[in-house]
């Protein structure tokens, strides 16, 4: 088979005649495309060419980049008194709770006082009817002057029975009979004054008066109603609320620093906070604990009493309360924002003299009002960060600013 180039044409008397050049019409197309795409790799090669020339080289070939500085705020460690604390949940709890009751049977005819009114003890709190009361009072003084009457006579009568025996007048049996008359009017006129005193009783607990200084509550029963001594809900509950107590309980391993601060007779500060344990609501002492370990919980009750002068403190309510157990005068201390846990545990990172950070795991103490205690790890006077500790890592660069 012949082959054919037809690439140049043959001269020569051996060409013979011209053979025409077949159309191809990819090559049209392919043709502007090449030319394009060798214009844009020229046209990118001069553009690296000028970028590279822009940015500083450093000897080492390589663009030279200044490590970026991360903007930090830093506090020392500094001495400061620290507080050693305990924060339990406790209740509060009236010191005096009093059902107030009718003491006689009759008929309420009134109760002047308003629910929630804060009363003082002999305030008059209901008043049932005394008519009845002042009746059997009076029955009982008439019973008293009747049976006086008969003693006084009896007495005189003796008397002269006396001078008549002595003259062997009259039979000595009726002047002991005399005698005997006189010691039994004697004994009726002293129940009659008892009974005087029981009629003057009722009467006076016809008027029902406040046994305590404190609240009253919602009352349980309306005037008009007859009460009676045997009614279980009486006619309101009065409850003290100046002063009144908080009962808490603490682990027992925590027990031995509370004893030492009673034994020693000291006065151990105990405040109380919102169910958040952040809103402050009263302040005051430890009083007392109890006499044993609950063994199911290992805890203890102990018990503090508050003046509540804004009653801010109300009976049954659950409160946060922080007991002061000692008070360390020279703590070395920072602020708990420096403090972060991760893998090592508790770590910080100190500012160096070169402004790097390095990450130090302190040994740490007690914590009061945002600041914890440095027991070992760090010395007086090294910065720890406190803010911008999210950008940061071992070595970095940083810039204190202030705050």
């Amino acid at each position: 088979m012949r082959k054919f180039d037809d690439r140049a044409p043959r001269t020569g008397p051996a060409a013979g005649p011209a053979r025409p050049r077949p159309f191809h019409p990819w090559r049209r197309r392919i043709t502007p495309t090449l030319a394009a795409i060798t214009s844009l790799l020229a046209a990118c090669s001069g553009s690296s060419t000028g970028s590279g020339a822009a940015h500083p080289v450093g000897d080492d070939g390589n663009a030279a980049h200044a490590p970026r500085r991360v903007a930090v705020t830093v506090e020392p460690v500094a001495v400061r008194p620290l507080r050693r604390t305990l924060r339990e949940l406790g209740t509060v709890t009236a010191r005096r709770t009093v059902v107030v009751r009718t003491l006689v049977d009759g008929l309420l005819i009134g109760m002047p006082f308003r629910e929630g009114q804060l009363v003082h003890a002999g305030d008059l709190l209901a008043q049932v009817d005394p008519r009845p009361f002042a009746a059997a009072l009076a029955n009982a003084q008439a019973q008293f002057e009747r049976d006086d009457a008969q003693l006084q006579e009896a007495r005189r009568d003796l008397a002269r029975y006396r001078r008549l025996v002595a003259e062997d007048s009259i039979p000595r049996q009726q002047f002991d009979a005399q005698k005997a008359l006189v010691r039994q009017l004697v004994g009726t006129t002293r129940a009659d004054l008892a009974q005087i005193r029981i009629a003057r009783l009722n009467l006076g607990y016809a008027r029902i008066t406040a046994p305590i200084s404190g609240r009253v509550g919602l009352r349980q029963v309306d005037p008009g109603n007859v009460v009676h001594g045997s009614d279980a809900t009486g006619i309101v509950v009065l409850t003290e609320v100046q002063p009144i107590d908080v009962t808490f309980a603490i682990p027992q391993d925590d027990l031995p620093a509370v004893l030492r601060q009673m034994h020693a007779e000291k006065t151990m500060a105990v405040d109380a906070y919102g169910r958040d344990g952040a809103t402050p609501i009263a302040h005051g002492v430890l009083t007392a604990t109890d006499s044993q370990i609950d063994p199911t919980t290992g805890t203890i009750k102990l018990k503090a009493s508050f003046a509540n002068a804004d009653q801010m403190l109300f009976p049954g309510q659950f409160v946060s309360v922080r007991l002061d157990l000692e008070t360390i005068p020279n703590a070395p201390s920072i602020p708990t924002a420096a403090v972060q846990h991760g893998a090592p545990g508790a770590y910080v990172y100190q500012v160096l003299p070169d402004d790097t950070v390095t990450v130090r795991t302190p040994k740490l103490g007690i914590t009061d009002d945002g600041r914890v205690q440095i027991i070992d790890g760090l010395a007086l006077g090294d910065k720890v960060v406190v803010e911008g500790i999210d950008r940061l890592r071992n070595g970095a660069k940083v810039e204190v600013v202030d705050k």
